[in-house]
């Protein structure tokens, strides 16, 4: 991904559940369901935080022994793709 500092796009409608959140976007009629761990990422993406930061985070929340950064760049990149994060 591109983007240095992820941004969530603002006109979604999230939807928290037990596995992760659901998320309709109106401007592409759109519903996405993400588990905890992409929830986590796409929550993270306020602007303040750089790709790095973001797979430091995850791995804090999930007590990882090192932070997932290709999984956290995938993620971003998947994110990315679907229009939910720039």
């Amino acid at each position: 991904m591109s983007v240095e500092y992820p941004v969530m796009t603002e006109r979604l409608d999230l939807n928290e559940t037990e596995d992760g959140i659901v998320i309709f976007d109106a401007a592409t009629d759109r519903v996405h369901h993400l588990n905890n761990t992409a929830a986590i990422v796409l929550q993270c993406c306020d602007g303040t935080r750089t790709p790095a930061q973001i797979a430091s985070l995850v791995g804090a929340a999930f007590a990882l022994a090192e932070p997932a950064i290709t999984e956290t760049e995938d993620c971003l990149s998947h994110l990315h793709r679907e229009g939910l994060v720039h």
